[in-house]
């Protein structure tokens, strides 16, 4: 585990490859102070009480909804993102070729970013596959966008091979302690902004973003729900097996949810005595996106959707019930992470 600085040691950040991969809650305070100033607070809302309904035995519970899909760049990965290229910038690690990076999209957009607040160059490489949307903005950030594959993990491999013969610094979407403790940094947001919150609901790609909620969550005893498509069960199967496994990724959501294995970091907190790991049908996160719009104008990716779905009536594996059912006055909290999507679709059947 990472643990707290002794006196002895150097306020330089360690080298990537000297630190175990499992955080702790000293990692998601470095990160915090490390990109204060530099990301939006996440906002929150409550929502309407007859929104979805009651929780168990159709008792009232209070559900709340965490607006990071508001954060620059459009999402979450913004604060990993900052948080990697600064700890680098202060350790004087941050090389001529500047930071590489393959992605679903939304990685890529936020390190991109993060680069160019730095005036470092980013060259990102995303699968043939990647929403037109994200690689417009892509290039509207200055990166080098490179189309490769058609899924997250061939695009990975021509990352990998880049960072060896160009010298650039090759961050990742999920898989880093610097990114996911950024990540993890706006669950202590949420906690102040809704005293007493006692569950957060988050959506799981490779898991990084898990991987420092939860780390956080576990600190103050907030239950931290880990939410997968059926069909992109990643952290559900490894926490399964005791530790990462590949998966077939066949969902909806596989553009931002498609990660094939899960962290090391994301597997160690999900088995922690506050995790719970649940799976939605695409039919469920397809309805709840769905439902984010029409009774709120919230729109989200349906990546971001996601975390919603287990609140829908819809949401159960076999058509009925729900895969997560609030305890009566329970605090739960939906973390909405992404907004870089078309909103085309929600568009139309509304006006339909």
């Amino acid at each position: 585990m990472i643990g707290p600085r002794t006196p002895e040691t150097p306020e330089t950040p360690e080298p990537p490859e000297q630190r175990v991969r499992h955080l702790d809650y000293d990692d998601i305070r470095q990160a915090a102070d490390r990109i204060d100033g530099h990301i939006r607070p996440v906002a929150v809302t409550r929502a309407d009480p007859g929104l979805v309904g009651g929780g168990r035995g159709g008792e009232p519970y209070e559900l709340w909804f965490a607006l990071e899909y508001l954060q620059f760049t459009g999402s979450f990965k913004a604060r990993g993102a900052r948080n990697f290229l600064l700890a680098h910038s202060a350790a004087g690690t941050l090389p001529a070729a500047g930071v590489t990076i393959a992605s679903g999209g939304n990685a890529g957009l936020a390190c991109a970013w993060a680069a160019k607040a730095l005036g470092v160059p980013a060259t990102v490489f995303v699968p043939e596959t990647a929403p037109a949307v994200k690689v417009a903005r892509l290039r509207a950030y200055g990166a080098d966008v490179r189309l490769v594959g058609k899924e997250y993990a061939e695009a990975l491999a021509a990352c990998e091979e880049f960072t060896a013969t160009a010298g650039a610094l090759g961050s990742h979407a999920y898989d880093h302690p610097y990114i996911a403790a950024g990540a993890g940094t706006v669950l202590d947001e949420i906690r102040t902004a809704i005293p007493g919150l006692d569950t957060v609901l988050v959506a799981v790609g490779g898991g990084g973003l898990f991987a420092g909620v939860a780390t956080a969550a576990r600190e103050h005893g907030i239950r931290a729900v880990a939410v997968e498509p059926e069909n992109a069960r990643t952290l559900h199967a490894a926490v399964e097996a005791g530790h990462p496994v590949d998966v077939t990724v066949d969902s909806v959501a596989g553009d931002s949810l498609g990660a094939r294995r899960a962290t090391e970091m994301a597997v160690h907190a999900g088995r922690q005595d506050n995790a719970r790991s649940v799976l939605v049908p695409d039919r469920a996160i397809i309805a709840a996106r769905q439902t984010l719009w029409d009774e709120l104008r919230i729109v989200t990716e349906v990546g971001g959707a996601t975390a919603f779905a287990p609140l829908l009536p819809t949401g159960g594996e076999d058509g009925g019930g729900r895969p997560y059912e609030p305890r009566p006055g329970e605090k739960v909290a939906v973390l909405l992470c992404g907004a870089n999507t078309d909103p085309g679709d929600l568009v139309a059947r509304a006006e339909g």
